[in-house]
């Protein structure tokens, strides 16, 4: 009895997890598959067209490398800074006891309660009468004030850090920074490595921001690239634009498969911490 419930749970974490992955296989296919075979039917086999699309997504000056190393460098830009001051930021409000420091923890809770694109027209015209429009800054530098991730990462600290660690090592002589940077960011980094996932993904798929700053096409990133597919150039190659979609979504699967391990460490130490 006990081995057919064990089997039984197998056969549904299975179908989950096939069922999770069907999408990103869908697209896979359809990405190798040719414009008149899309447009007959489904199919659940790859195809032969996948040079055939990329040749049709590379024509007429489509700079999908240079786009996407674009994409890289925001996001990666943003999330590193990101993560770092707002790990700084976590560990402030929790080893140091200072004046207003439960008021400021409830505007951070605030701000992550407001919707963002409540302040797009202010931040453009801001951007504009400083003269930061059609650059990279505006994109990445915002980041360093990550809300989300301060909540996030000081609830982490609570839960799993022990404060007497920081006091015993300024006993040692140890100073500030020297504690952040050595001792508690190793001990962060599941949480580090949860919110590095986010931010890379909630920056590669960012569309609207960056299409209301940039307006150099050799400056554009990945979903402003693919959403030209969409023009009269593209309209009718579909393969072309499911290729497209693949290339933008694989950098996020990387990621998450380079990064899970730690998320899965830090539930295990959680699981045991006493």
């Amino acid at each position: 009895m006990k081995t057919a419930r064990l089997v039984l749970l197998y056969v549904i974490c299975i179908f989950f997890v096939l069922l999770c992955l069907f999408p990103f296989w869908m697209l896979f296919v359809n990405a190798t598959r040719s414009t008149v075979q899309i447009q007959q039917g489904v199919a659940f086999f790859p195809s032969v067209h996948f040079l055939d699309n990329y040749n049709g997504l590379m024509k007429n000056g489509f700079m999908l490398y240079r786009a996407f190393f674009n994409s890289l460098f925001v996001s990666l830009s943003s999330t590193v800074i990101a993560i770092y001051f707002s790990a700084l930021t976590a560990f402030g409000f929790f080893a140091y006891n200072f004046k207003f420091k439960k008021a400021l923890f409830n505007i951070i809770l605030l701000i992550i309660m407001l919707p963002g694109q409540l302040g797009m027209i202010g931040f453009y015209q801001f951007m504009l009468q400083i003269g930061l429009t059609d650059s990279y800054i505006p994109l990445i530098v915002p980041a360093v004030a990550s809300a989300g991730t301060v909540f996030f990462l000081t609830q982490y600290l609570r839960s799993s850090f022990p404060l007497e660690l920081v006091e015993a090592t300024r006993i040692d002589g140890a100073h500030e920074f020297m504690i952040f940077n050595r001792i508690v960011l190793p001990i962060m980094s599941p949480a580090l490595a949860t919110m590095a996932i986010f931010g890379v993904v909630g920056s590669w798929n960012s569309y609207v921001m960056p299409l209301i700053l940039i307006s150099s096409k050799d400056k554009y990133t990945m979903p402003m690239l693919i959403q030209l597919l969409k023009t009269n150039i593209y309209a009718t190659d579909y393969g072309a634009m499911f290729l497209g979609l693949f290339f933008t979504m694989l950098p996020l699967i990387i990621i998450y498969l380079l990064l899970s391990k730690y998320i899965i460490r830090g539930v295990a130490m959680g699981g045991i911490k006493e």
